[in-house]
């Protein structure tokens, strides 16, 4: 869902929400956030289906080496690493679901963004684009939640 002008300002930073900015577009992801070590190790294992602007924001209470795996996760997936001001640096595209093969997103990773396999791609996120999320205020953050664009 492409958004755009000021209802995009006004609906900024919820927490089910996570806003992207990637080659002049935005885009909006109705997310879970995954911020303790329970919920991080389950992610998305289990489910059947993802819908399709839906995904999984997982936090860290601090930067560093993330490595994710498929086991027990049965739909494609996106992974998208982001460091601590927003900022995405590394796009894993459609891990493979049930393998075991670690995915490695760096260091310095203090958020991972899960959506459905092939969006990445299909919207241009890559490294550089940038995230908005309550999450990233103390970045300090790339994209701030407060007023309106940088």
């Amino acid at each position: 869902m492409m958004i755009s002008g000021s209802s995009a300002w006004a609906e900024a930073c919820r927490e089910d929400v996570v806003q992207l900015r990637s080659d002049g577009s935005e885009l909006r992801f109705q997310v879970e956030l995954a911020d303790t070590p329970q919920e991080r190790s389950r992610g998305l294992m289990f489910r059947e289906s993802l819908p399709q602007r839906a995904g999984m924001l997982f936090v860290y209470e601090q930067p560093q080496r993330a490595s994710f795996w498929m086991k027990n996760t049965l739909i494609p997936l996106d992974m998208i690493f982001v460091d601590s001001t927003g900022t995405v640096t590394h796009v894993h595209h459609q891990a493979i679901p049930g393998d075991l093969t670690a995915i490695d997103g760096g260091t310095g990773v203090f958020s991972v963004l899960e959506i459905n396999g092939g969006l990445a791609r299909k919207y241009g996120i890559a490294p550089g684009s940038v995230l908005r999320h309550e999450v990233f205020a103390d970045g300090p953050a790339a994209w701030s939640c407060e007023g309106a664009s940088p």
